[in-house]
């Protein structure tokens, strides 16, 4: 006498419910992840513009004045051949760092947002200046 031995294992059903079950858990986690790049890109905007302030800050002490828009951000790295020259320089950077999208930051001096000042901000992921996504650096 043979006994039929009950067959086990899991029906097609069954294992593509439980693959769409995983599918789903797998698209909220990216879907909650997903946005860390954007979070990463501003806090280095962040980190890049505080440490080109500090090195202006040490322009101008050591100067008396702040780079002009001409002389740009490149007078923290090169000596500036244009008036005002600088009476003492060093130079503070061995290169200015592009922003996240790889373009460089805008410096105005003066400012056009900081009339008393000076302007420094990324113009963001479009690469445009003065447009709705521009990063100055959360302040």
């Amino acid at each position: 006498m043979r006994t039929k031995r009950k067959q086990q294992g899991f029906t097609l059903l069954e294992i593509m419910l439980v693959v769409s079950i995983i599918v789903i858990i797998l698209g909220v986690a990216i879907s909650k992840l997903g946005n860390t790049t954007a979070i990463a890109k501003s806090m280095r905007v962040q980190a890049d513009i505080q440490a080109i302030k500090t090195q202006l800050q040490l322009y101008e002490s050591m100067n008396g004045f702040y780079p002009t828009t001409d002389q740009g951000l490149q007078a923290l790295v090169a000596q500036p051949a244009g008036d005002p020259r600088p009476t003492r320089w060093y130079q503070l950077f061995k290169e200015m760092p592009k922003d996240p999208w790889g373009s460089n930051y805008i410096y105005r001096n003066p400012g056009q947002k900081n009339a008393g000042g000076y302007d420094l901000f990324s113009a963001g992921p479009d690469r445009q200046a003065d447009t709705a996504d521009d990063d100055w650096g959360g302040g």
